[in-house]
């Protein structure tokens, strides 16, 4: 029992410790937005019950609770649970006036997508054209606007939609570590001294190739500085969520997968990041976004090289975090 005790309490730790900061957060968010409580308190119950099923994957004593039968009801309740929050709390506490009520349709379609992606290799046994179909089906849901219309912003940057995408990763990040038993990437939210020094390293190396060439492209544009509370929410928000995210899914299993495909490290390297700037086609929701194609083909190659480097996933995120930190802190996104 011992060994099962140490990793339940530290995930008990990160419970509780994220969800008093994330509902801090939340409410300086609101107040600093002018949120009204009735938008506000509804999605940020609905945050706050996601967390405890987004924080089970970096802890592998807790995931493997869930591992068999039990994962495609899991990930069912992942996805259902916080839509079903949002609508109790509104309508309880406030009388519905989001203005959305709850849709049947709305919870089948996150049924449907948790069940689709639970039970994926269970149907397609794993295989090269059944990976590239899961990947493909990932994202799709998540680029392709699938969650818009189940969750509408309510008021202005009460952006609910993220309750949906935050789902499916969480499912896609189960499904790869539980069922398609992909090789251990380092999937975890706080770096090593390793990474940080590696990640870092690799962000400095990117900016002179990547910055002029954003500059030259007019994918950005000289901006003033960014306040210091708003650079800091970005570089936390990349760190453990997006950057989380997309190093896991592109530098740790789609570019080991590519290794294993073409027998050769590089070509792995430069097809995994050439992928993962066609991914930004529609960045900013410009079609064709070409500018930012170019620049995240850039940034994955050095995001890449550092996961090289590091052996896990973890100084990719550094590198991919900084980057995106520093275009948003000091420049505007997009031309002029």
């Amino acid at each position: 029992m011992r060994p099962m005790a140490k990793p339940l309490s530290g995930f008990r730790a990160a419970l509780l410790v994220g969800w008093a900061a994330l509902g801090a957060a939340g409410l300086l968010y609101a107040r600093f937005r002018s949120i009204p409580n009735w938008a506000a308190l509804p999605a940020l119950a609905a945050f706050l019950v996601e967390y405890p099923f987004y924080l089970v994957p970096a802890f592998r004593s807790v995931r493997e609770r869930v591992a068999g039968a039990r994962l495609p009801l899991f990930l069912a309740a992942g996805s259902s649970l916080p839509y079903l929050t949002w609508k109790l709390v509104e309508a309880l506490a406030f009388g519905g006036r989001g203005g959305h009520p709850f849709e049947w349709m709305a919870l089948a379609q996150l049924l449907a997508v948790a069940l689709a992606l639970g039970l994926w290799y269970l149907v397609l046994p794993p295989s090269a054209p059944s990976d590239l179909g899961f990947g493909a089906l990932v994202a799709w849901i998540v680029l392709g606007r699938y969650f818009d219309k189940i969750y509408p912003e309510p008021f202005a940057h009460v952006e609910v939609v993220y309750l949906g995408k935050i789902a499916v990763f969480q499912a896609a990040v189960m499904v790869l570590m539980l069922v398609r038993r992909v090789p251990e990437t380092g999937y975890g939210f706080i770096p090593r001294w390793k990474d940080w020094r590696i990640g870092a390293l690799n962000f400095l190396y990117f900016m002179p190739v990547g910055l002029p060439l954003a500059l030259a492209i007019k994918a950005v544009r000289f901006g003033p500085p960014a306040p210091l509370w708003l650079i800091a929410g970005t570089f936390l928000a990349m760190l453990w969520v997006v950057t989380l995210a997309e190093e896991f899914l592109f530098r740790g299993v789609l570019q080991p997968m590519m290794e294993s495909w073409t027998g050769r490290r590089g070509v792995a390297l430069i097809l995994t990041s050439a992928i993962f700037g066609l991914m930004h086609l529609s960045f900013r929701r410009m079609f064709p976004n070409w500018r930012w194609v170019l620049v995240a083909a850039a940034l994955g190659w050095f995001c890449g090289r550092a996961r090289n480097q590091a052996g896990d996933i973890r100084a990719a995120m550094v590198t991919h975090t900084l980057a995106v930190t520093a275009m948003r802190a000091f420049f505007i996104l997009g031309p002029q």
